[in-house]
């Protein structure tokens, strides 16, 4: 088998979520980084999603979507775009790609292991600390053990073309919020592997999730489409049950938790695409690998 053909693409500004000069100079910042690496990906998209399409260099394709699709339909879009490729690079537009061996190690990493599916990168604020939340562990408090893990961030990740044809691609109704979970318990399901390479960093702006408005509405409505997609029955009461503790014990705000409460009615009375429930080896197997899908 030769080089595989790596491509990359890069999440435009969605309407709305960060003031125009501050998401222009971002993506700026990112197509710099990516021309840097020497022996960097075959093609580059940037997608704008319902958003004005910056200046970027001639070397960059673009794809304009008319209205903001969420994340979801944004990298759906460009998967579209980049389908003949045989594996996709995925970045958050404000990161920053800060190693010149990024291409090389990607390279590696799926040529010594047929049924890795995707990896998921390391991230780093720009002091170089890693936040709990960006670990993908129950138990994170080393950032730099890498190896097989049950799910990955969504800001900086690689996905197999394979993979994808088999497991298919984002489940557009969750525009935003778990779309990570719900691809990594399909690709595990079907035999894949998630491998978390800490080698692997996105220099990322500290921030936190609740930042965006709708945060705990989606939040709660995803968590409850992730069950009905594919929990087994037993486990599905179990799961959410969980997440009404965690989040009665976690949040102070009062509006927050309406709006969460809302977002988790929402998710028993909106459309969530086929349920395909796991199979019970998957169940066992995320439980070996620390994370079983009860939480």
């Amino acid at each position: 088998m030769g080089r595989p053909l790596v491509s990359t693409w890069i999440m435009a500004l969605w309407a709305g979520r960060w003031p125009p000069g501050v998401s222009c100079c971002s993506r700026r910042r990112q197509s710099s980084s990516l021309s840097a690496h020497p022996a960097g990906a075959a093609r580059t998209v940037v997608v704008a999603n319902g958003c004005a399409m910056p200046d970027l260099p001639p070397w960059v394709e673009t794809v304009q979507l008319a209205e903001n699709l969420g994340v979801t339909g944004g990298r759906n879009a460009a998967l579209e775009h980049l389908s003949d490729m045989d594996l996709v690079l995925d970045l958050d537009d404000d990161g920053l790609l800060v190693s010149d061996d990024v291409f090389a190690t990607i390279t590696a990493l799926y040529a010594a292991d047929a049924r890795l599916g995707i990896v998921g990168f390391r991230i780093a604020d720009e002091s170089g600390v890693t936040q709990r939340r960006h670990v993908p562990r129950l138990r994170a408090g080393d950032s730099m053990r890498g190896g097989e893990v049950t799910g990955f961030l969504g800001g900086a990740h690689v996905l197999s073309v394979k993979m994808l044809q088999e497991v298919g691609h984002w489940p557009g109704m969750f525009f935003f919020a778990h779309e990570e979970t719900d691809m990594a318990w399909r690709a595990i399901d079907a035999g894949w592997r998630v491998r978390y390479a800490p080698q692997l960093l996105l220099q990322h702006p500290r921030t936190s999730p609740a930042r965006h408005a709708f945060f705990y509405q989606v939040n709660a409505r995803n968590r409850v489409y992730l069950a009905r997609r594919h929990l087994p029955a037993l486990l599905v009461p179990v799961y959410l049950g969980v997440w009404v503790a965690l989040t009665l014990a976690r949040t102070r705000s009062l509006s927050g938790l309406r709006a969460w409460f809302g977002g988790f009615a929402e998710g028993w009375r909106t459309e969530c695409g086929r349920r395909k429930p796991m199979r019970w080896r998957t169940v066992f197997r995320l439980a070996r690998l620390g994370r079983p899908p009860v939480i």
